[in-house]
């Protein structure tokens, strides 16, 4: 694309809604802006939206009027429908709506290529993976760019653009790859992937321009609390001394926390269906997912207008025998604020750990949502955590706090954090930890618009990549190890110990290599074999230091290939040294390299189901070797 219209282009592919940011790539200064998305509103009616609701509906044959759901790029479109028509069909008709695909996107326990949305529908409801309606939002976007700038001039089409596309920062190597592949679908062939507080951070520095400097200083820590539609997202980023110029290191990323908007509008549903019962208006499970839907719509119009005492909502009649028609009801704010504010955000101690529910020997598949809806607790636990974390050499600034980390400030982000309330008890609560150990109370951020934060962040990302800007330091938000077998005697009845041998420590930079130190392993050529992979959101051990097995580590699904063995016989174990990579859009590769420079490369590109795979190929140093397998 010619330099004056090249762009960098941040696209926030979100559980309840996403957006797309541009600007030019260039050094002058200035916002992104944020590209209206038409979409259809109602059957037949097209409107451009700065958000478009991550929806995707799936209407019967005869239930939409033929010519209704066209797009201005396709006037013959059909079948599913994204967006907001998605969103209020959905609220109507649940059964047909699929919803968080972002959030399957990450589920381990699920094929993700498969298609199983809408979860729980009946057999005449067709269904999609999580993997297709990801790539079906980033399509819409995409032609929906092309629509606005590429109709006449071919280089101008987003696939040929700067294409910066944000992830959860706690995403592990399988859901940042299945997202790359969901772009890839979607016509998308180059994206570099960036974790979504880290986004809401460059939107911050961007939107502040030279000021920021004047806002915080060495020694400070920021906490970013991104609550989402479907997510909880914590991350601290240390402000740092760079040679008498300011700096920004991420230090520690949570855990993947399934806690959000999603389960607040779950909660208000439930609430409200209580109170119906009480009247003798009882709904059935689609009602109540119908009820949901409009809990969110009402509970977002309370939080826009401080002015307005309720909202209301209407149900759709399921039958005579249940509800003889819609249910009509309303939604209060002394319910809303009760509801949300206190179950969600209690006054507790920072020492108090989230509260893990029993569960039951059989469960519905679904996601696997927090058991604990304190999103206060997991705070606690989040800063708790990374205290021990951090001693000694794994902190890049001196870090307060005997307990746990003290941030010094605070910047929110996600739909959820545009409540009043909901931000100034996160803040109470804080404050309160902070003042029992002598420090002082956090400073809150000016944060920009938080539905649009991450998209314009990426975008400035982009640009901060053409080495215009600030860069925030932060690598891999997680260490990856491999499990390596003892070479001990066979016992009966005893499994073979393995150790957990790190590849990738936290905080390894994209597009960087790391050779293992430590002894030759040995390497099974030839025939199937099992890779273990273990991750850890929390841990700052060096790449090829061992972790005990007492030691406490996240499995990830466990892959199978047959490394080719070339002219060796298959069985043959070979005396191979490790080496890992992290490429650029943050994915890991494993190299086993032999004594005579044979790679044997496998990359965790996580394309099988249900929890993802290997490829594993030779590198030309062997050349005996056969295809990848």
């Amino acid at each position: 694309m010619a330099g004056d219209r090249a762009r960098a282009v941040g696209i926030d592919l979100g559980t309840t809604n996403s957006a797309l940011a541009y600007r030019a790539l260039g050094p002058e200064p200035g916002a992104a802006e944020v590209l209206p998305i038409p979409q259809l509103v109602q059957p037949g009616e097209v409107e451009p939206r700065s958000l478009l609701p991550s929806f995707l509906y799936l209407p019967h044959e005869a239930e939409l009027p033929p010519g209704s759901t066209g797009l201005p790029w396709d006037p013959a479109a059909s079948g599913g429908v994204v967006g907001a028509l998605a969103r209020t069909l959905g609220a109507q008709t649940p059964i047909r709506l699929v919803a968080s695909a972002k959030s399957w996107l990450s589920h381990a326990g699920v094929d993700r290529r498969a298609p199983v949305l809408p979860a729980g529908a009946p057999p005449e409801v067709p269904r999609v993976s999580p993997l297709e309606a990801s790539a079906r939002y980033l399509a819409h976007l995409r032609a929906a760019w092309d629509h606005a700038f590429a109709r006449e001039d071919p280089d101008a089409a987003l696939a040929r653009q700067q294409v910066t596309l944000t992830v959860p920062a706690s995403f592990d190597a399988v859901a940042r790859e299945l997202t790359v592949e969901a772009a890839r679908a979607a016509g998308l062939p180059a994206v570099t992937l960036l974790e979504e507080p880290q986004a809401a951070l460059y939107a911050w520095v961007e939107a502040m321009g030279d000021a920021w400097r004047d806002e915080v200083k060495p020694g400070d820590l920021v906490l970013v609390v991104d609550i989402g539609g479907g997510t909880t997202d914590l991350s601290l980023i240390a402000v740092v001394d760079r040679g008498g110029d300011l700096g920004l290191e991420r230090v520690a990323v949570g855990d993947h926390i399934l806690l959000g908007g999603d389960n607040m509008d779950l909660a208000l549903a439930h609430a409200i269906a209580e109170a119906l019962a009480r009247e003798g208006r009882r709904l059935d499970r689609w009602q109540l997912t119908a009820l949901t839907h409009g809990a969110r719509e009402a509970k977002e119009l309370l939080f826009a207008d401080r002015a307005l005492a309720e909202a209301p909502i209407v149900v759709p009649g399921r039958g005579a025998s249940l509800v003889g028609g819609a249910v009509r009801t309303s939604l209060t704010r002394a319910v809303l604020e009760a509801v949300l504010v206190d179950g969600f955000f209690p006054r507790v101690e920072v020492t108090g750990a989230p509260v893990a529910a029993r569960r039951g020997a059989l469960t519905a598949l679904g996601l696997p949502y927090a058991s604990d809806p304190a999103v206060t607790r997991h705070l606690a636990a989040f800063l708790s955590r990374h205290r021990v974390a951090l001693r000694g050499d794994a902190a890049p600034v001196p870090l307060a706090g005997e307990a746990f980390l003290h941030p010094t400030a605070i910047l929110f982000n996600g739909g959820v954090t545009k409540a009043a309330p909901l931000v100034a008890r996160v803040v109470e609560v804080v404050s309160g930890w902070l003042a029992a150990e002598g420090a002082a109370p956090p400073r809150v951020l000016p944060a920009a618009d938080p539905d649009l934060a991450v998209a314009r962040g990426a975008a400035a990302y982009g640009r901060v990549r053409a080495g215009h800007g600030i860069r925030i330091r932060g690598g891999t938000a997680r260490a990856y190890y491999v499990g390596v077998e003892a070479s001990v005697p066979a016992v009966p009845g005893l499994p073979t110990p393995v150790r957990a041998v790190c590849l990738a420590p936290m905080g390894m930079e994209e597009g960087t290599s790391a050779d293992l130190p430590g002894e030759e392993l040995g390497l099974v050529v030839g025939e199937p074999v099992e890779f273990r992979l273990f991750t850890s959101s929390s841990r700052h051990d060096r790449a090829g230091e061992v972790v005990e097995e007492e030691e406490p580590l996240e499995e990830m699904p466990p892959v199978t290939v047959t490394v080719p063995p070339g002219a060796r016989p298959a069985g043959e174990v070979v005396p191979v040294r490790l080496r890992s990579h992290v490429t650029e859009i943050g994915t890991l590769e494993l190299e086993c390299v032999g004594r005579e420079g044979r790679a044997y490369r496998l990359e965790w590109n996580l394309r099988q189901a249900p929890g993802g795979g290997a490829t594993a190929g030779a590198g030309a140093g062997d050349p005996g070797a056969a295809p990848p397998a």
